[in-house]
């Protein structure tokens, strides 16, 4: 899921500094640990929300938190989302970095909804079916929804693929009205 047109803003701009030494997927993996801590973390949130917390504070707690494991120059970008107060956006800016990664490594993500819990076989042949249409690697995420009664649901990107049951009635039903 994109963000906003600020986060990618901002997930374009630190996946410019993590070019300047080749440490895209680095970043990548970062970005990725605290945008998913501050969407499970309700403290963490409060507490890089929190106006009655100082900016200094929450800047040494962004460092000390990283520490060691986090290159000088993401610490620092971290800390000027802070002073812009654009901790909110975390979350995109790492859902953003990652289309970008993506993008460079010639990528692509599909979401695949079908009615039943697929098993490795489906799996292996939708994957297939996707990569062979779309010519690059298709990294899928399966989902289950019985309401679609049978057939296949594929977004990728901005593209929607439905060869659902359920539309085709929708549209017979329609056409029939």
């Amino acid at each position: 899921m994109s963000g906003t047109a600020v986060s990618r803003n901002y997930a374009a701009a630190l996946f410019e500094l993590a070019g300047r030494d080749g440490s895209e997927a680095l970043y990548g993996e970062l970005i990725q640990a605290i945008g998913a801590a501050y969407e499970e973390s309700e403290s963490l949130r409060h507490f890089l929300g929190a106006p009655s917390v100082g900016l200094d504070k929450k800047k040494r707690m962004v460092s000390s938190a990283l520490g060691e494991d986090a290159p000088e120059l993401f610490v620092r970008f971290l800390k000027v989302m802070l002073d812009r107060r654009r901790q909110g956006t975390l979350p995109g800016v790492a859902s953003d970095y990652r289309d970008l990664l993506d993008k460079q490594a010639g990528r692509v993500r599909a979401d695949v909804t079908l009615p039943f819990e697929a098993d490795d076989a489906v799996r292996g042949q939708v994957l297939d079916a996707l990569e062979r249409r779309f010519e690059k690697k298709v990294i899928p995420e399966f989902h289950v929804d019985p309401k679609i009664l049978g057939g296949v649901i594929i977004r990728i990107g901005d593209e929607l693929m439905d060869a659902s049951v359920r539309r085709q009635l929708e549209q017979l039903r329609h056409e029939l009205v």
